[in-house]
């Protein structure tokens, strides 16, 4: 039954290759171009679509009567496919610039990350153990924008938001620590799960009152809220706009709580066999499996 929540994920159905914008509830999924013939087959085509596409989707999901597809039955592609710019923000929360003895300035530290990156809710990340010799999580919110932001105020920031989503930024400190800059650390194939959902930003209506976590089986290595920002998601968005456009489908990931496993004694490194899940509440959480080579 529709609950008239706005949920949406990317998935390859039973005999498809192909990864479709789905609408998601507890019953199941049912392919948004079904839903609305001709419609929006990724969020970046619903995006675009603007109020009309999203009352057209949230009309029919409304009236929707058939069969949906379990969500057990399908395969998860990333929650975005083809972010103009995935922009991310490093040392937004104050317990974690500290563990890892890193400055948190004024301005936010801003780096980007690479599309090659992207990965999907419950797929695998492989990496070189001779590469990335030290490869910790960070559990993100990952903003969506809906349109053109340009000079926005702090005030009107979260009216340019079209969803949030679970974005795991992990991270190869070895890499990181040897390097100016933090792109490529970040940037490794597979380094940037995205999932497993992105939902609208009218369900979530306070984004810095969300418990955060990452855990590795029933460990919880971290667990904190989103109201424990330096800079809120207001705040971001109004200082990544400033003179450069975020255009609409840009993923933000605003940063990450203190509990790294680089800065625990002992460490708590991702390795071989390792699954990882991070979790935002009201979003869900996001898993991924990890497999290392030589």
């Amino acid at each position: 039954m529709y609950g008239g929540i706005m949920r949406f994920a990317h998935a390859v159905l039973p005999a498809s290759d192909t990864p479709v914008l789905v609408h998601v509830t507890d019953d199941g999924v049912v392919p948004v171009p079904e839903l609305v013939p001709s419609g929006p087959a990724t969020i970046e085509q619903l995006i675009a679509g603007g109020s009309a596409a999203r009352a057209a989707v949230e009309a029919a999901a409304s009236a929707y009567a058939g069969e949906r597809t379990p969500v057990a039955a399908v395969s998860l592609a990333p929650a975005v496919l083809t972010p103009p710019s995935i922009m991310a923000v490093g040392l937004n929360y104050a317990a974690h610039a500290g563990e890892l003895s890193l400055k948190s300035d004024d301005t936010p530290t801003v780096f980007t990350l690479w599309p090659n990156s992207l990965a999907p809710h419950g797929g695998t990340t492989t990496w070189s153990r001779e590469l990335a010799t030290s490869v910790d999580y960070e559990a993100e919110l990952g903003v969506i924008i809906g349109r053109p932001a340009r000079d926005v105020s702090e005030e009107e920031a979260l009216d340019y938001v079209y969803g949030y989503t679970v974005v795991n930024d992990i991270s190869a400190r070895n890499i990181q620590y040897s390097e100016a800059q933090w792109c490529r650390c970040k940037s490794l194939d597979g380094f940037t799960p995205v999932g497993p959902y992105v939902v609208t930003a009218d369900e979530i209506p306070d984004p810095q009152a969300l418990k955060i976590w990452t855990r590795i089986g029933d460990q919880y290595l971290q667990d904190a809220t989103t109201g424990q920002m330096i800079r809120s998601v207001a705040k971001l968005i109004a200082h990544l706009s400033k003179g450069i456009t975020l255009l609409p489908g840009t993923l933000i990931s605003t940063g990450s709580p203190g509990g790294s496993g680089y800065s625990r004694t002992p460490q708590v490194l991702l390795a071989d066999g390792t699954t990882v899940h991070v979790g935002v509440e009201g979003i869900g959480e996001l898993t991924t499996h990890c497999v290392t080579t030589e």
